[in-house]
């Protein structure tokens, strides 16, 4: 299971995060790459959003063309939610109970949908990281890249 910003991070290559998430993907072999429905429609809504995007933003029939070079990766899926995701996301926002509406819902969503699929996460969010790691759902944090090396790149889409 990817998480959105590992997705875009790999989509465009003016991310900041850009360069750690083409490594993180050249290294895998043949591992499946997840989204979700959730994963995809955030995908798209930042790829549509000029305050995210800015010059490169995408119309949406761009960035359903993005999605759907993704799904043409053989390694690439969308995966359904499964029964007892629900469940699941629940005992993940257990903790959060007490907290008002936060980032903890989305994270929480993910976790407990990765939990249900047996998928690992891939994150650059070391609070989605923690929540998946307290679930004991397998995670793999990418390293960031450092501000001076992401600004030398250049403005280029997958």
């Amino acid at each position: 299971m990817v998480d959105i910003n590992v997705w875009l991070a790999l989509t465009w290559d003016q991310h900041p995060q850009h360069a750690p998430a083409a490594r993180w993907y050249a290294s895998l072999d043949d591992a499946a790459l997840l989204f979700c429905r959730f994963t995809m429609l955030g995908f798209l809504r930042l790829l549509t959003n000029r305050q995210v995007m800015g010059d490169s933003t995408a119309t949406l029939a761009g960035a359903l063309e993005l999605y759907d070079q993704w799904r043409q990766d053989p390694r690439v899926d969308i995966a359904p939610e499964l029964r007892g995701t629900e469940e699941l996301f629940r005992q993940a926002l257990a903790p959060h109970a007490l907290q008002p509406a936060t980032k903890a819902i989305a994270d929480c969503y993910l976790v407990g949908f990765a939990e249900a699929a047996g998928a690992h996460l891939a994150t650059f969010d070391r609070g989605l990281a923690a929540t998946a790691q307290f679930r004991q759902v397998p995670v793999a944090l990418l390293a960031p890249a450092t501000v001076s090396a992401a600004r030398k790149r250049g403005a280029r889409k997958k």
